[in-house]
This record gives C-alpha cells, sequence and structure tokens, in this order.
C-alpha cells in the first residue's frame, strides 16, 4: 500500500511537470490578480503555469486587514467574484465585504478548475531572455533557495510571462537590473510603491496593467510598484480588475 501511494504520488507529480516545461503563460506568484489572470487564460485555451513560492496560493488575501479576515471588494468588482461563485455584503452603493479565506480559497480553486497548473513551494530564481524577449522562468524548490543549497534548477519556457509577485516586482526587478531590460515605464526602470492612498492606488493597478516588454508582463501590486502608484491596503478590487485586464492583453497578444 505504501508504495502503491508513493509511486502515485510521484508518477501523477512528474507527469504534469512534464506536460508544463513549455507553456503559453507562465505566473511567477499566485495573488489575487495572478489568479484572474490564470482562470481567464486557462478557459480562453491557454497553457498556464503559476509558480508560488509559499506553501499556499493566495497571496496576501488570507490575513484580510491586520489579521481580521474580511476585505472589501468595490461594487463595480463583483462580477468577477461572481464567475468564482465567490460571495460578498453589500456595505454601501460603492464597496462590498468579502469573507478573506473564502475569497482566497474560491480564487484558488476557480483558477485550478479552469485547468491552470498551481506549482507551490517553487521559487522563480531568474528569467530567460531571448533574441529580444523574455520567453521563461527558471524555477528550483523554495527550500533550496532559502538554504542557499547549490542545486542547479530547471527552465520552463513561455509565450508569455508575468511579474504577479506584488510589492517587490521580483521578475521585473531581474528584468531590470540582471538582463539590463529597459521596460515600458516613465525611466525604463522601476519606479518603487508610494505611501498608502487607497482610492488612486485601486485605479492605478488597473491602468498600470499592461506588457512591459516583449513577453514580459506585469499585474496587481507588481504593476503599481514599477509605475510608481500607491498602496492600497486591504482593498482587492483593484487586484481583480488588474487580472481580467491582463488575461485579455495577453490573450490578444498571444493572438
Amino acid at each position: 500500500m505504501e508504495e502503491v501511494i508513493s509511486a502515485g504520488i510521484v508518477r501523477s507529480f512528474f507527469e504534469k511537470l512534464e506536460q508544463h516545461l513549455a507553456v503559453d503563460v507562465a505566473i511567477v506568484g499566485a495573488g489575487p490578480s495572478g489568479l484572474v489572470a490564470a482562470h481567464d487564460l486557462a478557459k480562453a485555451g491557454y497553457k498556464v503555469a503559476i509558480f508560488e513560492s509559499k506553501l499556499a496560493p493566495g497571496g496576501g488575501v488570507w490575513g484580510g486587514g491586520m489579521l481580521m479576515n474580511e476585505v472589501v471588494v468595490q461594487q463595480d468588482a463583483l462580477p468577477i467574484l461572481a464567475d468564482f461563485r465567490i460571495r460578498s455584503r453589500a456595505l454601501d452603493a460603492t464597496y462590498a465585504a468579502v469573507d478573506s479565506v473564502e475569497l482566497a480559497s474560491g480564487l484558488i480553486f476557480g483558477a485550478r478548475q479552469a485547468g491552470a497548473v498551481i506549482f507551490n513551494a517553487m521559487k522563480v530564481e531568474d528569467i530567460v531572455v531571448r533574441d529580444g524577449a523574455v520567453c521563461g522562468v527558471v524555477i528550483n524548490w523554495t527550500p533550496v533557495v532559502r538554504l542557499d543549497m547549490h542545486v542547479d534548477p530547471l527552465v520552463i519556457t513561455s509565450r508569455a510571462l508575468v511579474d504577479g509577485t506584488g510589492h517587490p516586482s521580483e521578475i521585473v526587478a531581474k528584468a531590470v537590473k540582471k538582463a539590463g531590460i529597459a521596460i515600458d515605464s516613465p525611466t525604463g526602470g522601476i519606479l518603487g510603491e508610494k505611501p498608502m492612498w487607497m482610492e488612486s492606488g485601486e485605479q492605478t493597478t488597473v491602468e498600470h496593467t499592461k506588457r512591459l516588454y516583449p513577453g514580459l508582463y506585469a499585474s496587481g501590486m507588481a504593476a503599481n510598484n514599477v509605475q510608481g502608484g500607491f498602496r492600497m491596503g486591504p482593498i482587492f478590487g483593484g487586484m481583480l480588475k488588474s487580472g481580467r485586464k491582463l488575461a485579455h492583453i495577453i490573450s490578444d497578444d498571444l493572438k
């Protein structure tokens, strides 16, 4: 019995990994914008893989506001929640409250059911750049990276790469600092996140969601950090709309 269980896990996992060594879209970070984008792109028929460095996908949603597991979403983002069958409670004509555990788990389940594959506890430690385009990621196990073990990584090739790493914009930073890429920003580099201004931050998160360089995109707080937007805290409508907008952009580009 024990060997059947172990063999089943090993075979199933490596079959899944082998099938996703080349993907249409690689998304780094399983936060709300990345999960929405993955859901929409997978439903459109693209092969999508998400690489999440932590054990639990969901990004910063789980903790709600200061560990109170409720978050706020604008009413105009509720149709996206409806696509995932996530419930909300109206606060007024503009805002609704959402249980953060239901939001995180619902987005994860929805993306997976749509066909996107999530590889958790995997760290993207570098990108692949070839012929003037970003075309893949370099992956390793998160514990290997954290322990600074000298273990060579593997490569996943992609037609589109999304930085959904949140505030640090880790993937775009590798493109700018390591590859010397001039991205589509006012300076050609990363401007950095500004202090809290919820209303502005929610708006610019969506506005800043775009293609930064051939094959390279950013969504959610990563996009806002790149373009110098304000942070917004435990309100997530902008994140959801950013993911949906990005899915449309990538789909148009890949066509």
